[in-house]
């Protein structure tokens, strides 16, 4: 599974790394001249590179030191927008009542949100436990087998034991409706980038700015324009979830086997027959993964969106937390995370054409997805069918179990069906906070690590770039970003930088930045580590995989409690709860990198006599580049998708200025703030992810 966001990622996007079947080095001593060779060429042709950019740094210094000296960004050089915005945010709510633009468009978009969500809660209710239940475990039965449709009961059963079943009706309504209309806005963003190459390159910053963009930092615009309430919900939720949908829509669409197209085009088809016959067809796993990613967002959204009234379980969350109660907050946390599990479980099957849907049973009755073979298979294709007529009989078999439970008068969960989880749970969480915060023998509690985490990396880090220079940390941007990319990626990150300080955000933004680099550093250890253990035993992946599913589904706002518990409030649990919500795309990328390295390529090095070790330092490794690179872009995009949980935490610096302009309504602060994140994720993006015509700088050298 993966999230956020992804994004690019996306949160989430995971192409399948492809491995090369070029044979692997040798894994003893001899014949290391080729790598030789190859490494020495590759430190010459970054020399190169660099040498210019030598020249003009030792020009361009000296004017600095003259010009500008000091560390702190120049005030000279800072534009204030606190006027332009508080200006704008004053005229918007004077004429939200009143101006056409409210009245006849913004209105109208409302109302028919409110309508939307309305209408879905109400069949969902007038379907009841039963009905829910019977339509979740059919449609799950449907697309991958008997296993996952007892998961999906036993999901939605346990949101009514936990007491929670109005609640998630209702968030489950809110998120129909955000999901719905964030694929179709998505397919029509992606359908126009992938079919054309200049509506992509516009739409590719506007879609980074979209998802890198904090919530909290679009929610005062969408409240402005809406007021509290499902209308603001669902569309701060739309905003958030799209990008995913457009980027795979494009991703599919122009990556269609040119040979199909070929073919295609010989036959004298138009434009519109090539899209519909062929495009959206090859592109059909990839517009599943779009949905997949799409729901994962949206519910990820849930308890954020709760602040500004969506109602649901999100709002069970925010209040619980609240008033501390830890407990509380993990009973309506939980059924998040089963709606999550769920839906991509499904989503994820019939994206891959695993289940039964998209196979078929083979020719001996066995189900191709595993769960369901024999006997079973050939009962489920007999009774459901092929095509349309299946998934109509799954739409007349959950009525048929609706109209029953209405007709016995069982809507509702039966309040004896409840369990209550909330006082455990919270007697665990103080047992935790007595006994591991502090006085633990030989290793120090966790509040122990926190300080000494903070005293030795979070200070110095800080200190250190809030110490340099300001031009001398352009220059050192500049260096980094045109040592693994062009000209082009070093501009762009030094101007996304110099951005940073025209805002007037600098020592901020560093602090931020200094948070972000030592969060990133700690998940990648973790994850890479816990990565290549994952895709080197079947067993130790299946053990994590529910794990991770738990971490990467459950809302942030509900371990955060448990992370200040455990060490206290600072920027130490800031960069705690990052890792933690980070570390799952981290672990699931490298285990799928290093699982999909070509099997030729291993048994060539085994056949050499590499033993494990050698196998994964000098075959793997190198061949899972390209997923290895992109766990560290979706590192580096998640750990800043945290930045303002952190601020909520004692993390300071962007992320509280964030939440405190929501908080106090305050437009300027919180936008600019949010816009200083999204920089920071640019200039992380361009010095750590080399550009494709680097890549293709290194092979000719």
């Amino acid at each position: 599974m993966a999230h956020a966001p992804t994004p690019t990622p996306t949160a989430s996007t995971t192409p399948t790394p492809t491995a090369s079947t070029t044979a692997p080095p040798a894994p003893t001593g001899a014949g290391p001249a080729p790598r030789g060779r190859l490494a020495s060429a590759l430190r010459a042709h970054a020399l190169t590179k660099l040498l210019p950019f030598a020249v003009f740094a030792a020009v361009l210094l000296p004017a600095a030191l003259t010009l500008r000296p000091g560390t702190a960004w120049p005030d000279a050089l800072t534009v204030d927008l606190s006027g332009p915005l508080g200006s704008a945010s004053d005229w918007i709510i004077d004429n939200r009542d009143s101006h056409p633009l409210f009245l006849y468009f913004f209105g109208h978009i409302s109302n028919a949100v409110v309508l939307s969500v309305r209408a879905v809660y109400l069949v969902l209710l007038g379907a009841g436990w039963a009905g829910v239940t019977a339509a979740a475990g059919l449609i799950a039965w449907r697309v991958a087998g008997v296993r996952l449709a007892l998961t999906a009961v036993a999901s939605i059963a346990v949101c009514g034991l936990l007491g929670m079943w109005v609640p998630t009706m209702q968030t489950l309504a809110l998120m129909v409706v955000a999901v719905v209309v964030s694929v179709l806005l998505g397919a029509l963003l992606g359908l126009a980038a992938g079919l054309s190459d200049r509506l992509y390159r516009v739409l590719r910053p506007v879609l980074d700015t979209m998802q890198v963009l904090p919530a909290f930092a679009y929610l005062l615009p969408v409240v402005l324009i809406f007021g509290i309430g499902v209308p603001a919900a669902v569309l701060a939720t739309v905003v958030y979830a799209a990008p995913p949908m457009a980027r795979l829509t494009a991703l599919g669409l122009r990556e269609a086997d040119r040979g199909v197209m070929e073919a295609v085009t010989s036959l004298g088809t138009t434009a519109r027959q090539r899209l519909l016959s062929a495009r959206l067809p090859l592109a059909r796993e990839q517009l599943l993964l779009g949905l997949n990613q799409t729901i994962m967002m949206a519910l990820s959204m849930a308890v954020i969106a709760s602040v500004i009234g969506a109602g649901g379980l999100g709002d069970r969350v925010y209040q619980a937390l609240a008033s501390v109660d830890v407990g509380a907050a993990l009973a309506a946390g939980l059924p998040i995370v089963l709606l999550a599990v769920v839906l991509d479980r499904v989503t994820a099957a019939a994206g891959s054409g695993s289940g039964p849907t998209a196979s078929g049973a083979s020719p001996s009755g066995a189900s191709l997805s595993g769960t369901g073979g024999g006997a079973g298979g050939r009962l489920r294709g007999a009774w459901l069918g092929p095509g349309r007529t299946g998934w109509v009989l799954v739409a007349v078999a959950a009525v048929a179990v609706a109209l029953a439970g209405r007709l016995a008068g069982r809507l509702n969960w039966p309040g004896s069906w409840t369990v209550a989880i909330a006082e455990p749970v919270n007697v665990a969480v103080d047992w935790m906070t007595a006994h591991l915060y502090s006085g633990v023998p030989v290793v120090g509690g966790t509040a122990d690590w926190a300080g000494r985490f903070t005293t030795w990396v979070l200070d110095p880090l800080r200190g250190g770039l809030q110490g340099l220079p300001w031009w001398a940390l352009l220059l050192v941007v500049a260096a980094l970003a045109l040592a693994i990319g062009t000209w082009r990626t070093a501009l762009t990150a030094v101007l996304a930088l110099a951005l940073i300080g025209v805002l007037g955000v600098w020592n901020p933004s560093l602090d931020t930045l200094s948070q972000v680099l030592a969060a990133v550093v700690v998940t990648l250890v973790i994850g890479f580590a816990t990565g290549v253990a994952a895709a080197r035993s079947r067993r130790v992946e299946a053990l994590l995989r529910p794990v991770l599913d738990v971490f990467q589904t459950l809302p942030q706002f509900v371990y955060l409690i448990p992370v200040v518990a455990l060490f206290g409030v600072g920027r130490a649990p800031a960069v705690a709860a990052a890792v933690v919500y980070a570390l799952p795309a981290v672990v699931r990328i490298t285990t799928q990198g290093l699982r999909e390295v070509d099997a030729s390529a291993l048994e060539s090095a085994r056949s050499l006599g590499a033993t494990g070790g050698q196998q994964l330092r000098q075959v793997q490794l190198p061949l899972a580049g390209p997923a290895l690179r992109l766990a560290v872009n979706q590192g580096v995009v998640l750990v800043l998708a945290v930045v303002i949980i952190g601020g909520l935490v004692g993390g300071g610096a962007l992320g509280y200025s964030v939440v405190f302009g929501l908080a106090q309504g305050d437009l300027a602060t919180g936008l600019v703030a949010g816009a200083a994140i999204v920089c920071l994720g640019l200039l992380l993006d361009r010095v750590s992810q080399p550009t494709e015509r680097a890549g293709a700088d290194r092979k000719g050298a």
